[in-house]
């Protein structure tokens, strides 16, 4: 590892108990910050009620008012996500509704991206809307490097991943990211070392400063994370960037192809940011199993990115008002 990885990990790596919430909420008013929480959410009716209920009762009460907004963003659900997020307490955005005049694809980037024309806070948390057992500490964690230390831009989570395979816990604490270990980890060791020391780079838990998110360009769908994680090392270095321990995450596992389908998303997402070029044949053949054999399927690996938001007049105009 590189020394100066060495150097930031020790400079830069904190758990969620080195910051207690009346730190947080002093260092809170003395900034005047104010924070947004989005949870992009699609087909999350099991979870993400509990994950607002969570958040309001925890970090937006009137004792503790560390989060001035929760917005869950909705890319067109077919369950009860909007219903039921609304009845626990948060504002509802249907991903269409935003920015009408260019049409919205498919992709949690999308998401992300849209989110920051519907939210107003200098701090904006993103928390994927799938967590089981959520704790606050997954927001309060993340945000607080960024409201005690002026010289951190961008905070990922870190944690323990288990993987549950039919209910019962399987591979030991660590594991269950599949495609951190198999694409993500390699990739960023071999061409981005400055970023082998984050933990868990593709997880959808992180926090930025609002000037910075919208000075950076937004792959459309799995390529996010890795994408916002590697610009932001560009933008602003890697002293800049931190990552907090809040403890362990549980969600649902996808299956193999989907995951075949991110760690391809996630690569050219790479591949672009190495040399600005065009894949040759941006598609990935897949194969399942059929009654007279194996049979491809070929899916569409994401290829565009929204620019920086900073670039869009409607952001401007917003943000004028």
């Amino acid at each position: 590892m590189l020394e100066e990885v060495e150097r930031w990990l020790g400079r830069r790596s904190w758990s969620a108990a080195d910051r207690p919430l009346p730190q947080l909420l002093g260092a809170k008013r003395l900034s005047g910050r104010t924070v947004s929480v989005v949870l992009p959410a699609l087909d999350e009716e099991a979870t993400v009620g509990t994950i607002v209920a969570a958040i309001r009762a925890a970090l937006m009460t009137e004792e503790v008012p560390l989060v001035d907004e929760l917005v869950v963003l909705d890319s067109g659900s077919t369950d009860r996500t909007a219903e039921v997020a609304a009845a626990a307490g948060a504002r509802v955005v249907a991903r269409d509704s935003i920015l009408p005049r260019l049409p919205a694809v498919p992709g949690k980037g999308e998401v992300l991206w849209r989110s920051l024309l519907v939210t107003r806070g200098d701090i904006v948390c993103f928390v994927d809307a799938d967590l089981r057992e959520f704790s606050p500490a997954f927001v309060s964690g993340i945000v607080g490097p960024l409201l005690t230390d002026p010289d951190v831009q961008f905070v990922k989570a870190m944690y323990d991943r288990p993987l549950e395979t039919g209910g019962a816990p399987g591979g030991g604490p660590g594991q269950g990211g599949r495609v951190t270990e198999l694409v993500a980890r390699p990739l960023l060791n071999l061409h981005w070392p400055q970023l082998a020391g984050f933990v868990q780079p593709l997880g959808g838990e992180y926090a930025a400063r609002r000037s910075l998110l919208e000075r950076l360009p937004f792959p459309v769908g799995y390529g996010v994370e890795l994408g916002l994680l590697v610009d932001a090392l560009h933008t602003v270095g890697l002293d800049a960037l931190a990552q907090v321990d809040v403890g362990v995450r549980k969600h649902r596992h996808q299956d193999g192809q989907a995951l075949g389908r991110m760690a391809a998303a996630i690569y050219r997402t790479a591949q672009l940011r190495l040399a600005r070029g065009h894949l040759v044949r941006p598609r990935l053949t897949q194969f399942v199993r059929g009654e007279s054999g194996f049979v491809p399927r070929t899916s569409e690996v994401d290829t565009e990115e929204r620019p920086p938001m900073a670039e869009v007049p409607e952001y401007a105009e917003s943000r004028a008002a």
